[in-house]
């Protein structure tokens, strides 16, 4: 059957405009508002309670559901304050979705959106998952309204065709240009990234390490550029994005290391240009203090760590299981997995294995372990990865997520499975935005019962 041509389409309703009460607030950094009519609304720049003037930026007369900002503020809430960044707002730069909001309101909303995700995600209360619905900050982030921590330690920012340099806009390949990001981390700002132009080039990725001086930008060139010369206000490595076809996703040194050393749980951890590492300064530390508390190691267990990224938690694990212990870690980047085997040399029995776990974690062989810790990326773990770790039969298991509508439909699935949650913790390590990490550990439901 062809394709509808674009005269077919239902009209657009961009650029519409309407009078709304907000109500509650949904997962990806906006409220839910109803028109008069009932189309639903997906509000952004607004507070659950509010009276606002909103205009459509996405959505037609047929779409399920419409996306708009918040252009007039008619009644405020009284979790407002005036956004502290001077390129917040509709239409401008999307990294941060709370700006708005006073730091304790963000954290309740994050809150929220948990609590209502596993609710319809798992079928699980608060207290089913012994939450107390609180989602904690870090030591250092708890910051008075209107002002901003600045937390960020990785940033990526794209290049306008003027070569100015800035962030993308909300759901937008447009770019916002900005002399300063206030959620950068001090060791990103220093470098001056913002304050020069770089024509040439299509974005610009800069890392600043917690625990070291080490300093990092990866230049990604539009196609048939060359790279600028390279002068920021402090030593930094520079590495280039493959910018061909077959060498997509590979980085060339171009000075200085192509990794970054970082500081967690005693040690120092070797992460490789593109590897991943949490981006919040604390956050490293505060997973691993929170795992490692629930999942109480004992000398000589097994334990296996997957999506194991550079090898904090396999490292931590493996501190506290002692030389009898065993640890088996899994990996899908060539390069974080590089990683892993040098930052974990000193663990004679430590072993890391390249692969999607779903495909390597069947082919090990192995049968039973007492400790399982997952850092899935953001799609989770899903049934079948879930099923196998169940089989496993494991005292403790903890899981980190990124995503609290993931880490929902995994636990529905670890519960069917017959595993449920002792505890669960949430930690706002992204301030300003919708983001939130979170730590559950779980044990056999006949354990609880």
């Amino acid at each position: 059957m062809p394709e509808a041509s674009a005269d077919a389409l239902a009209p657009s309703l961009a650029g519409e405009e309407y009078e709304v009460e907000i109500g509650p607030v949904a997962h990806g950094g906006h409220c839910v508002a109803r028109t008069e009519e009932g189309r639903v609304l997906f509000v952004r720049h607004t507070l659950p309670g509010e009276r606002v003037i909103v205009r459509v930026t996405e959505g037609r007369e047929d779409s399920r559901f419409l996306r708009a900002d918040a252009i007039e503020v008619l009644e405020a809430s009284k979790d407002r304050v005036p956004a502290p960044c001077p390129f917040s707002g509709p239409g401008r730069c999307g990294g941060c979705d709370w700006q708005h909001a006073k730091p304790g309101a963000q954290r309740r909303l994050k809150g929220e959106v948990l609590t209502e995700q596993l609710q319809h995600l798992a079928g699980m209360t608060p207290e089913d998952v012994s939450w107390d619905g609180t989602v904690e900050p870090a030591p250092g982030d708890k910051v008075p309204a209107g002002e901003v921590p600045s937390w960020r330690t990785r940033v990526q920012f794209a290049v306008d065709d003027e070569g100015r340099p800035g962030l993308r806009r909300h759901r937008s390949h447009d770019v916002e240009p900005v002399d300063h990001c206030l959620i950068a981390a001090p060791g990103v700002e220093e470098l001056g990234v913002e304050r020069r132009e770089w024509p040439g080039m299509a974005g610009i990725e800069v890392t600043a390490a917690t625990g070291s001086q080490d300093r990092q930008v990866v230049l990604t060139p539009k196609p048939g550029e060359r790279l600028p010369i390279v002068e920021l206000d402090k030593p930094v490595s520079v590495l280039r994005a493959g910018e061909k076809a077959t060498d997509k996703g590979r980085l060339h040194r171009v000075h200085g290391r192509d990794f970054v050393r970082e500081r967690a749980d005693g040690r120092t951890w070797r992460v490789g240009a593109g590897g991943f590492w949490q981006v919040h300064t604390q956050a490293a530390e505060l997973l691993v203090d929170a795992l490692m508390r629930g999942l109480t190691p004992r000398k000589g267990e097994m334990a296996l760590d997957l999506y194991c990224g550079a090898g904090l938690f396999a490292g931590a694990l493996a501190d506290r299981i002692g030389e009898s212990g065993a640890v088996l870690g899994i990996e899908s980047s060539k390069r974080a997995v590089e990683d892993a085997r040098h930052n974990l040399a000193g663990f004679d029995r430590v072993r890391i294995e390249q692969g999607k776990v779903e495909t390597v974690l069947p082919r090990t062989g192995i049968t039973e372990a007492d400790l399982v810790v997952l850092d899935p990326p953001r799609a989770g773990a899903g049934k079948q990865t879930v099923r196998h770790i169940a089989g496993l039969g494991p005292r403790r298991i903890g899981y980190v997520a990124c995503d609290p509508a993931a880490l929902a439909r995994d636990l529905g699935y670890f519960k069917a499975a017959g595993y449920v949650p002792r505890f669960l913790r949430a930690f706002d390590l992204f301030p300003m935005t919708h983001h939130m990490e979170c730590v559950a550990i779980l044990e056999p439901a006949a354990k609880n019962a």
